[in-house]
């Protein structure tokens, strides 16, 4: 029976039909709901778990996988970097039961701080990747990923786009495939991978990828379409659907499901039937440089851009020269840029840091938007955990110039994901620096899983919390303290006494997430006319809730939570409940 899915739900239908057993991720976004979708099946079928981190979740896959079972990790695409150290070993060692790990690229960076091309990791790991277009390839790819896995000896990587993660289209249900486990039996030659035995894997690795090289000449994954052949088209994953939106049947293509190893002949072969060969792909030139080194000269990256996503009207424009008739709506369409939102425990962290002119050493998730206006509190943001190993080298390195005006800030769950290593540093080094853990209760920017720091499972079952004021001490932070980041006086008392301080220090920033179902909210606030100036304090923090739009200040009670932050700027005791 088809079913209408989204391709990361999808991707777990295809988990649950080929009898998977553990699945084991980070979220990211835009592969976060894969894991989710995932874990709708019977626990008991597939397990189904967040880790801490990318690294971590690879690692209980190669395990699974190595216990003969089937495994699956998701990640997006800079959670591969966290994920890479045990994959590529795993490359080496092969597997027992198929491993595939899924990596979401974010072309057009709609919510990650780079576009990485993931393609360079599986040449890179010596690895296939399968790459689908579709809602249905994603299902069957991630099937074939395991054949192909336990055929080849091997993990597959699995590369998707926030496209085609986030669109639907039909998918065929089937029934699921139960793998048995086998005896399990000691193989140190295989999985030991110390240097003696890491040699000869090497040989096999090489060995493996020339197999597959033959394997994808004939492989179904990697398809011809033959139409006009005026114009030839090799493409690949999301780029296929905008080029034959574009072109139709003026274009002949060769769609490639299997990115890396690449095929040769039929490369070769294609480029021969057509006139003018075209290499269409997002980011960079992965597939047109593989044909460049087969003798070809296909106009690929200088035609078409390596920055951001590509489009039908795109594609048909730089080829056809043709334009799709649309509606400009030019300069008249008002500017929307992501916020906090009403009632954000992190508002007035910011608000404050601002107010006292404080460094911020910032990271990954809702609070990056302290970048924004109007806090612009945050200036820096590299990676996840960064925020406390960079505030650590920017201390040591203007000495005490900055120690008693600049912070880290990081959120609960990407304190857990690699934040404990940098203020373990801090500690072992001493710097005098100063950590804000925002503490929501949840990892709130890719839409509020559980995490190892909020008692609760993937499914919401209870599950063992970090005590992070222990685990803050048990490193060697002596000075730790917990506030309430909705009090302003609190927020300032506490910052002024821990950057005063000549030791390092961790402020918890402790108050849930206003979105969390469980919260109970106070009721909207109003302002009073009558009383208001018109001096826009409460513009200051950047409520969303909150503008100027006669003069005087207004809130919309359909926003406010009543987080009382703006009675709290208010002087002239104009906003009351």
């Amino acid at each position: 029976m088809a079913k209408l899915m989204l391709g990361n739900q999808a991707v777990a239908r295809g988990l649950y039909e080929a009898g998977v057993t553990v699945v084991s991720s980070y979220p990211g976004t835009p592969s976060t709901e894969i894991t989710e979708f995932a874990s709708t099946y019977p626990e008991d079928v597939m397990h189904t778990e967040w880790a801490p981190n990318e690294k971590v979740a690879c690692e209980t896959a190669v395990g699974a996988c190595i216990a003969g079972a089937r495994s699956f990790t998701a990640m997006k695409h800079v959670g591969l970097n966290v994920a890479y150290d045990p994959l590529f070993t795993a490359s080496y060692t092969g597997v027992t039961g198929g491993m595939v790990i899924a990596v979401a690229d974010d072309q057009g960076m709609h919510s990650s701080q780079n576009e990485q091309d993931s393609r360079h990791y599986a040449m890179a790991a010596k690895v296939p990747m399968l790459e689908p277009a579709d809602s249905a390839e994603c299902k069957d790819f991630t099937k074939m990923a395991y054949d192909i896995s336990e055929q080849f000896d091997t993990p597959v990587i699995l590369r998707l786009s926030t496209r085609v993660s986030h669109s639907q289209s039909a998918v065929e249900e089937c029934d699921r495939i139960e793998k048995a486990l086998p005896e399990y039996q000691k193989n140190p030659q295989k999985y030991v991978m110390m240097p003696a035995f890491a040699k000869a894997k090497h040989v096999v690795v090489e060995e493996r990828t020339a197999k597959l090289i033959e394997y994808a000449e004939t492989s179904p994954l990697n398809t011809v379409e033959m139409n006009d052949t005026k114009i030839g088209v090799i493409t690949a994953g999301i780029a296929y659907q905008y080029a034959k939106e574009a072109l139709g049947d003026k274009a002949s293509y060769l769609k490639l499901g299997m990115v890396y190893p690449l095929p040769e002949k039929l490369i070769r072969d294609f480029a021969a039937k057509v006139d003018k060969l075209y290499v269409i792909e997002e980011l960079d030139d992965f597939i047109e440089t593989h044909c460049r080194k087969l003798g070809l000269d296909p106009i690929g990256k200088n035609l078409f851009t390596y920055i951001g996503e590509y489009s039908q009207t795109y594609l048909k424009a730089k080829i056809l020269g043709e334009k799709n008739e649309c509606l400009d709506f030019g300069e008249n369409v008002p500017v929307r840029p992501p916020v906090m939102c009403a009632g954000c425990p992190h508002r007035g962290v910011f608000y404050t840091l601002k107010k006292l002119g404080c460094m911020v050493s910032g990271d990954i998730g809702c609070y990056t938007l302290g970048a924004a206006a109007p806090l612009q509190a945050m200036d820096s943001t590299v990676c996840m955990g960064a925020s406390i190993s960079g505030l650590h080298g920017f201390n040591k390195a203007r000495k005490s110039e900055f120690e008693g005006k600049a912070v880290a800030v990081i959120g609960d769950s990407t304190f857990i994901h690699s934040g404990i290593t940098g203020l373990i540093n801090i500690a072992y080094n001493r710097s005098n620096s100063t950590v804000l853990i925002l503490d929501n209760s949840i990892t709130g920017m890719t839409g509020h899983q559980n995490n190892p720091a909020n008692g609760k499972n993937i499914h919401g079952d209870p599950a063992s919390a970090v005590d992070l004021e222990s685990l803050v001490r048990s490193i060697g932070i002596n000075r730790v303290s917990v506030v309430d980041p909705g009090d302003l006086t609190a927020v300032e008392s506490a910052l002024k006494t821990e950057l005063a301080a000549e030791e390092p220090s961790v402020i918890i920033m402790r108050k849930p997430c206003a979105l969390l179902k469980t919260v109970k909210h106070k009721p909207p606030f109003k302002v009073n006319a009558d009383k208001c100036k018109s001096c826009k304090a409460c513009m200051k923090i950047g409520c969303p809730a909150i503008s100027m739009t006669t003069g005087k200040a207004k809130i919309d009670t359909t926003l406010c939570v009543g987080c009382d932050l703006c009675t709290q700027m208010c002087k002239f005791d104009a906003i009351e409940e």
